[in-house]
């Protein structure tokens, strides 16, 4: 604990950074792929080859992707732009068939239902299907959240900013409590997070809770008859 707090000005400006660089992928592969996702779910005809390029994507290596990134973009090789573009692409390539199926779990019944009110395309999706896919979107957006907070250590590799330079620093310096640190660092984000996400959740979409509420009711109701 002592380089810890000796070192602390330097972990708390790399937490400062690792976190504004999870920030943007997440929020912008979210923003991208719900879209994507609801035209796979849409139109069927597309929806193989939707999910299969977006799949595909998660498979390109991911430091070959940030190398690559400052040619395809144009940008220096430090410029942050480089990694939340390379992020973005794997937070779209995890949100994607989740959003499919988001859309997907939504109750043909209701939709019709919504139909026949006279909810057009456009209202429909805003006011049934979007809210609906809700906790199942949340849940995709939880997975994206980690798997992107644990892919900004790659950063460090390249010379970008993060806790994944206490990584880098600790393997040179063969000091396992500086690398100790960083992935402590790394969790507790991903942790606060989560956290954060599921408050929102909580927010946003009072009625999964409601939802959950009355499968527990309807379980317990099930567990007493069986056992009556």
């Amino acid at each position: 604990m002592t380089w810890v707090f000796a070192n602390f000005e330097q972990i708390w400006s790399l937490t400062v950074a690792h976190v504004l660089l999870s920030i943007a992928p997440i929020i912008c592969g979210f923003v991208i792929a719900v879209p994507i996702g609801w035209f796979a779910y849409r139109f069927r005809v597309s929806r193989g080859v939707v999910l299969t390029v977006c799949g595909l994507l998660y498979t390109i290596p991911s430091l070959a992707l940030i190398v690559a990134m400052p040619t395809l973009l144009g940008t220096k090789i430090l410029n942050p732009l480089n990694l939340i573009v390379t992020l973005t692409i794997y937070a779209i390539a995890l949100m994607v068939r989740t959003a499919t199926d988001a859309f997907e779990a939504v109750s043909r019944d209701v939709i019709s239902s919504s139909t026949a009110v006279g909810f057009g395309a456009w209202r429909r999706f805003w006011q049934v299907e979007l809210p609906l896919a809700g906790p199942v979107l949340l849940a995709g957006l939880r997975v994206v959240s980690t798997s992107t907070v644990s892919l900004v250590t790659l950063g460090a590799l390249v010379g970008m900013s993060g806790l994944g330079y206490l990584f880098t620093d600790g393997y040179q310096r063969n000091f396992p409590t500086e690398i100790l640190t960083g992935i402590v660092g790394t969790v507790l984000i991903a942790v606060v997070f989560d956290v954060l996400l599921v408050l929102l959740g909580r927010v946003l979409l009072p009625w999964a809770r409601v939802d959950e509420a009355a499968r527990r009711g309807a379980g317990s109701v099930t567990v007493k008859a069986a056992t009556a």
